[in-house]
């Protein structure tokens, strides 16, 4: 069963603060992804994959992107953090989806060996952040690592499952190319993420036109992760979920930032239009519900936490079924014979 943890965090945009000059990794450019043929006949095909490919390109070419990282930086760090709570070393990693690399730059090569980054935006590899570990760039599908059976001693991931067509699929890749004992730590988006804008895009757009398309992309449920972890064959299984809360001058400037991180809409069904008055009325509907009292409106991202670990011999395992020696019942007792030697002292 996952243990779910809440938490909140919150905080304001702030201006990018610059990366190290001087680059220790030793970076290479690959290309290995797999043919799509593969994909699981029962996949839905919610998102366009080659429109994601595009955002992200984009993103990666602009001028500052650093101006549009503080999101990612953040999780990135997160997971980081994560990594340095299991005490061991970690010889060769990977990191799925790894946009301009926002775990690596965390992690030194004392808990790192080596890693290997992969996402499907080659602008975004080539203009990775700097890091002082050894690391490989894959051009590659999350969908359809190019790596072989029991490779990685860690896999990590972060903001990047959420766009995947076959979510179970890529945890099974993650599953595959860990080693026995391997521990995959990744974060998503989940289902309250920017829960303001979606209200408020709604509201405006069934009072100005009618009806209402979606704006915002379907997330998971995270009763739904632990599930499809353990689908994929991982166990020692945690979820957990905090909040960051940021605050914007307005709802147009959310969405510029949402497209300068390359997290634009690419559901099939998103609406490529909106009409310049129901825009407005949205930023007048969010202004006034969620409205700040210093006048900025938040937005809030959810963010889905997960370590599983994949099965070896030598991890704990639990009793059989039957085989306790003291029942609940007795244990009960315990209480009310403690407070009874309390008495009589």
């Amino acid at each position: 069963m996952p243990l779910l943890t809440p938490l909140r965090f919150s905080w304001r945009r702030l201006p990018a603060a610059g990366v190290p000059v001087k680059n220790l990794g030793l970076r290479t450019v690959a290309s290995g992804a797999s043919s799509p043929s593969g994909a699981s006949p029962k996949a839905f095909n919610i998102f366009d994959r080659d429109l994601k490919r595009k955002q992200k390109n984009w993103a990666a070419r602009q001028p500052e992107p650093m101006k549009f990282d503080y999101l990612k930086e953040e999780v990135g760090s997160r997971i980081a953090d994560r990594v340095y709570d299991i005490a061991r070393d970690f010889h060769l990693a990977l990191d799925v989806g790894c946009g301009r690399g926002y775990i690596a730059e965390h992690l030194n090569k004392e808990a790192v060996g080596k890693f290997f980054q992969t996402d499907i935006a080659e602008n975004a590899l080539k203009n990775a952040l700097e890091t002082e570990i050894p690391t490989v760039s894959v051009l590659a599908d999350e969908e359809f690592l190019p790596f072989r059976e029991n490779t990685f001693d860690l896999v990590v991931s972060s903001l990047s499952l959420h766009w995947v067509n076959d979510l179970p699929r890529a945890l099974e890749q993650i599953h595959y190319v860990l080693k026995p004992d391997g521990v995959f730590i990744g974060a998503m988006f989940g289902g309250d993420t920017l829960f303001e804008l979606r209200c408020s895009l709604q509201l405006a757009e069934t009072e100005r036109e009618g009806g209402f398309s979606p704006h915002v992309s379907p997330f998971t449920a995270v009763n739904d992760l632990g599930h499809l972890l353990g689908r994929a064959g991982f166990n020692t299984l945690t979820v957990d979920t905090d909040e960051i809360q940021v605050n914007y001058p307005g709802m147009f400037e959310l969405m510029e930032d949402l497209q300068g991180m390359g997290e634009s809409n690419c559901a099939w069904n998103r609406k490529a239009l909106l009409h310049r008055d129901t825009m407005l009325a949205a930023a007048a509907v969010y202004r006034e519900m969620y409205r700040n009292e210093d006048g900025s409106v938040p937005a809030t991202y959810q963010i889905y936490y997960m370590i599983g670990w994949k099965y070896h011999d030598s991890q704990a395992k639990p009793a059989e079924r039957g085989s306790a020696t003291v029942s609940f019942g007795e244990l009960g007792k315990i209480n009310d014979l403690m407070s009874q030697g309390k008495k009589s002292q």
